[in-house]
């Protein structure tokens, strides 16, 4: 399947005049046809037929088509723990969490399993994603901390999540896998139980 059947679906359909839209497929496409580090924002926005100058209007370099939407899935996690039932423990409101990111990634499966393949040929991008992993573990830990959770739990709650998602989202993402996300989630929260009862 191509970067452009795979947006098409996801974001836009390919003459609709939205600049943001346009440049996110003009990027995929390319960093897919030639490699992440040959693909320059000249070339991105030659593609889509906008100039640099727009493209710096919409993402501030060509890393950001890859993790934009950071602050917004944050949010999601973050929301997802503060509502969940005043009774739930720490690891019931970090499940509730990993349950929305799910449902939220499920129908963009393919556009993930394209952005995974450009990361994982890239160190400095494989490195931008842990970064992002740890501000979401941090934010995460907040959350639990503003429920009234002491620490080290709430550290130690929101780093088993976040390990959980980002084991679960590899697995997720690999062609040969046929199960949903929330499914993989809720297999990867058992292993969890499973491995800190015979701690």
């Amino acid at each position: 399947m191509s970067v452009a059947v795979i947006l098409y679906h996801q974001t836009m359909t390919r003459w609709e005049p939205d600049a943001r839209g346009r440049l996110a497929l003009a990027a995929m496409e390319l960093y897919v046809e030639r490699g992440f580090e040959q693909a320059t924002v000249a070339d991105i926005a030659e593609r889509a037929g906008l100039t640099e100058r727009t493209f710096f209007r919409h993402f501030t370099d060509k890393r950001e088509v890859l993790f934009s939407g950071q602050d917004q899935f944050l949010d999601l996690f973050v929301s997802a723990v503060r509502s969940a039932p005043e009774d739930a423990t720490p690891m019931e409101a970090v499940a509730a969490a990993l349950a929305a990111a799910a449902a939220d990634f499920e129908p963009r499966r393919a556009w993930s399993q394209e952005r995974g393949r450009i990361i994982a040929g890239n160190a400095g991008l494989q490195e931008r994603e842990l970064i992002k992993l740890a501000h979401l573990s941090t934010a995460v830990a907040s959350a639990l901390r503003e429920r009234g959770i002491g620490e080290p739990t709430a550290s130690l709650a929101a780093q088993s999540g976040i390990a959980v998602f980002h084991v679960g989202f590899a697995e997720w993402i690999d062609p040969a896998n046929t199960r949903s996300f929330a499914q993989i989630i809720a297999e990867g929260l058992a292993a969890l139980r499973v491995v800190t009862s015979s701690a």
